[in-house]
């Protein structure tokens, strides 16, 4: 028999609308016009420009024959046109693929070709990389320069440039929300350390409820002011793009990462929140003191990426910054977990402070879960904080798939569950804590050991600006952890005191037997390449 409740109640356009992003921009046009939405150098827009703009584009765009289901790619800076590009392919359906602009011609030529990209929006100072790019793809998409006035380099490859483009564009375009909020609305690219990079979709309502919930597990007010140190190509700005606009906040654009600018924008523009990799925030605790001299309001600050080292979490107290460290994955738009803080936490000692708050945490709130879970058995491991397993997700806030790749999707979901590929432990308390990527456990004479627990203590030496641990070949006990070290500038260190002082702090299973000083391999956001790392570790020559 069926209830009553499922008679007569249908959806409708009165009482349904799917979930869309572009929604947000409408809103802060229409409730706050004159706020400023974007500075970039000496460039101010408003709420209402901004929209006009967005929508422009989107005219424009629809002018050329895109449509639902079209790729336009964009090879851009943290720059407006970036930001709008978040808005405008959106309301026509199009699916917005940005693209990681430290890659060489090689890969950029095969997101192109792989996505289907039929426009490119690319910044003039990358035009050496895109004009190789072009001449390799098997079909060119239009292209549209950004010829932005602080880039330091580079030259226009087409007679369309973004300025003139979008002017022949309706700044009253009617614009629509997708027929399914379950539509593709952008595509992300992961790094693709070994074969081709996989693409990630992602759909209207998750990037709607993780750009929310950037909000609500940030604690973060209306009318933030936020600084761009977190390139908006990697996991579409980890949704921020979305985020400060449905806060109607200020987008403050930085083309690229540099202390002496960051500090200088912070204490011009009163910036309230920023994000970053560790590396990012490591910059800022080792900047001169004159340069953060003068910032008195409080500012807020999200670390990912890597899991950072106790010596950032500190850093970052001392300096007055709160840091809060969120979780995630490209699979899952950005962060997609947080170390909710307990206000009990800030009465304890700073030492205890940094273990608690350098745990991945707990799932954010609008993300279905998050657990730990023996990948064979796929059963919880006991929250013991011992036993390790590998961190899954599930819920909203989670990738429709690999685009062309269902092997990979099959794969990545299996047994109902996103799987992460981090090796983690559940604290009684039910936070996570990763101990390593599964392909970075170092396993010396049958032990595994982290190379994070290892790193940790090494981002304690007072020499030690950054630090990764890798395996390295070993004769008598397999492998060995191999530490590669980047000084601060101008402080010295050698190999015997690295060891010692790890040896001071740790099991003896656990401290390398190797420590190079060499400057780290790095991706444009931060990450310490590994997989570099671990080739030199392997090469003798490398290491000499």
């Amino acid at each position: 028999m069926r209830s009553a409740y499922e008679s007569g109640l249908d959806r409708n356009a009165a009482n349904f609308a799917p979930l869309n992003p572009v929604s947000f921009l409408a809103k802060a046009a229409g409730t706050f016009p004159d706020r400023v939405s974007i500075l970039h150098g000496a460039r101010r827009h408003t709420w209402k420009d901004t929209y006009a703009r967005a929508r422009r584009l989107a005219s424009a765009l629809a002018q050329h024959g895109i449509g639902k289901g079209d790729t336009v790619a964009a090879m851009l800076a943290n720059t407006p046109e970036m930001v709008e590009m978040h808005f405008g392919p959106a309301m026509i359906g199009a699916v917005l693929n940005t693209l990681n602009t430290r890659l060489d011609a090689e890969a950029i030529a095969f997101m192109l070709d792989h996505g289907e990209a039929k426009v490119l929006v690319t910044d003039c100072e990358y035009s050496p990389t895109v004009e190789k790019a072009l001449a390799l793809v098997k079909r060119r998409p239009l292209v549209i320069d950004v010829d932005d006035a602080l880039r330091e380099s580079g030259q226009r490859l087409s007679e369309w440039e973004y300025e003139s483009f979008i002017a022949a564009g309706d700044p009253d375009f009617a614009w629509r929300n997708p027929d399914d909020e379950w539509d593709a609305v952008c595509l992300n690219y992961t790094s693709g350390t070994t074969g081709n990079p996989k693409g990630v979709v992602y759909h209207y309502r998750g990037a709607y409820l993780n750009a929310i919930n950037n909000i609500l597990d940030w604690s973060m007010p209306k009318h933030p002011v936020y600084l761009w140190t977190l390139p908006m190509f990697h996991c579409n700005g980890w949704c921020f793009p979305w985020t400060i606009t449905a806060a109607a906040g200020t987008h403050v654009c930085l083309r690229k990462v540099d202390a002496k600018l960051i500090l200088s924008l912070i204490r011009e523009h009163k910036v309230t929140h920023y994000c970053g990799a560790p590396i990012v925030h490591n910059l800022l605790i080792n900047a001169p003191a004159e340069l953060k001299a003068g910032i008195t309001h409080k500012v807020h600050c999200l670390v990912a990426g890597a899991p950072p080292p106790a010596a950032v979490i500190e850093g970052m107290a001392k300096m007055g910054f709160d840091l809060t460290h969120v979780y995630g994955l490209t699979e899952t738009y950005g962060p997609a977990a947080v170390c909710a803080k307990h206000p009990e936490w800030s009465a304890q000692s700073l030492d205890d402070q940094v273990k608690l708050n350098g745990r991945q945490g707990v799932a954010y709130l609008l993300q279905e879960d998050m657990t730990v879970m023996n990948p064979d058995a796929m059963q919880p491991v006991p929250a013991d904080g011992e036993t390790m397993g590998e961190i899954m997700f599930r819920g909203n806030i989670t990738m429709r798939g690999y685009l062309k790749n269902p092997e990979a999707t099959d794969a990545a979901f299996k047994g109902g569950w996103f799987h992460s590929g981090d090796l983690a432990v559940m604290h009684p308390d039910g936070y996570v804590k990763i101990k390593d990527r599964s392909k970075d456990v170092i396993i010396s004479g049958g032990e595994n050991i982290s190379s994070q627990e290892v790193e940790d203590v090494l981002s304690r030496h007072p020499a030690v600006m950054l630090s990764a641990v890798v395996a390295q070949p070993d004769e008598k006990w397999g492998e060995t952890p191999c530490a590669f070290i980047e000084l601060k500038e101008g402080v010295t260190a050698t190999e015997s005191e690295i060891i010692d002082f790890c040896r001071e702090r740790m099991a003896r299973f656990k401290v390398p037997k190797t420590v190079i000083f060499r400057p780290l391999p790095k991706t444009s956001t931060g990450k310490i390449q590994k997989f570099v790392l671990r080739e030199w570790a392997r090469s003798k020559d490398a290491i000499d």
